[in-house]
């Protein structure tokens, strides 16, 4: 039995879901996201909470049950407040400035590197050296993220390049004479 299926996703004040079919729709003050639900799944929307329950017992299905309830709960979650991923860089001469639709990185490369910004993600510079991207949809913050930090991964040596905010790099040590 899925735990995090059997509760219910609560919708909170200013966003609808709606229901089309196999289609959920939800609406809120950050936008709107759509999500295709599978056959192995059964969602409903009552009383201010969307339910998800699983059609049989099949593994498939137990596992789908959770996935969507969890997908679900991103979704309602990211149009009421957002998601918010933040990327330090560390080293010198290394810095990022964004302009309108993309990113321009200066990563010690004999070129800027240019980054076009995805429909639905915002991304701002607050410093040369941190990078902001917010967003409605989870895993599309994510994996702009994860995109803008594998152009240069931070090195275990002196820590230079793109990390995470929240990240803890392992440090080695250098070479002894």
């Amino acid at each position: 039995m899925s735990r995090v299926g059997k509760n219910p996703v609560v919708i909170p004040q200013g966003v609808t879901v709606t229901q089309t079919g196999k289609q959920l729709v939800v609406k809120g003050k950050l936008g709107e996201l759509k999500l295709d639900t599978t056959d192995d799944v059964v969602t409903s929307v009552e009383d201010g909470k969307v339910w998800v329950k699983a059609k049989s017992e099949t593994k498939r299905s137990r596992a789908q049950w959770g996935t969507t309830r969890a997908l679900v709960n991103n979704m309602v979650r990211g149009v009421s407040q957002g998601y918010r991923r933040v990327l330090d860089i560390n080293g010198v001469g290394l810095k990022a400035a964004a302009q309108g639709k993309k990113i321009t990185l200066n990563l010690g490369f004999s070129h800027d590197v240019i980054f076009p910004v995805p429909e639905g993600v915002e991304v701002k510079t607050p410093t040369p050296t941190q990078i902001e991207i917010t967003g409605a949809d989870r895993q599309r913050v994510g994996q702009v993220a994860a995109n803008l930090r594998s152009l240069k991964g931070p090195e275990p040596y002196k820590g230079k390049g793109i990390k995470y905010q929240e990240e803890t790099i392992l440090r080695k040590e250098g070479k002894k004479k």
